[in-house]
């Protein structure tokens, strides 16, 4: 990919099988070329997720793939991570800044509020993410828009992330206005998700 092209941002699945993901996630990062793995578990189990992070880490260090985990803060330093993801920024990040450093990557999903996304950067985000860019049933069926992400390119230096419920044509359409795609459902519910990624982000190629 050249420089100007969107990056893919893994998302793991919300639910890992330490026996069979690892293997798969090592095939996976060796055949595609990955920015950024996003640890997001449902499981809320301390033990689960230190586990977890433990795998990954190894496999994502190892290609020199920076590993954020969504929301859970304390882990981050606890693990050795590169930073985390917060789904819901509010107004932590600039105390997160001053307590993990200026190397740590802080993350921030926005949903569809461009003033949102302006305060997360204000405050110190690295990145800012908008979604769901696919419709879907879930909440209340709000889409980031392809003119926020155009607008946003446009005025803002911030890298900007598009998420949710993506497809191979949004990714088309969208690849001239974000920096990263994160993809994560959209491949791992399928049979082949190495195939899966190839075909969804072949626009890329």
């Amino acid at each position: 990919m050249s420089k100007d092209t969107p990056q893919i941002y893994l998302i793991t699945p919300p639910v890992i099988d330490l026996e069979t993901f690892p293997p798969l996630l090592s095939r996976l990062l060796d055949a595609h070329e990955v920015a950024c793995l996003r640890l997001s578990l449902a499981a809320r189990d301390e033990d689960t997720i230190l586990r977890s992070a433990d795998a990954l880490r190894d496999i994502a260090h190892a290609r020199d793939i920076p590993l954020v985990i969504e929301d859970h803060v304390l882990m981050v330093e606890r693990l050795g991570l590169d930073g985390v993801h917060l789904r819901e920024p509010g107004t932590r990040i600039r105390k997160l800044r001053e307590s993990l450093g200026a190397d740590a990557i802080i993350g921030a999903y926005c949903g569809q509020s461009r003033h949102d996304g302006m305060n997360a950067g204000e405050a110190g985000a690295d990145y800012v993410s908008f979604g769901p860019v696919g419709e879907n049933a879930l909440g209340d069926g709000a889409v980031a828009s392809h003119d926020l992400f155009e607008w946003w390119s446009a005025m803002i230096e911030l890298p900007v992330v598009a998420e949710g419920a993506l497809s191979r044509d949004q990714i088309a359409a969208f690849a001239p206005v974000t920096d990263f795609f994160a993809i994560g459902d959209e491949i791992w519910t399928r049979e082949d998700p190495m195939s899966a990624l190839a075909d969804l982000t072949a626009p890329l190629r």
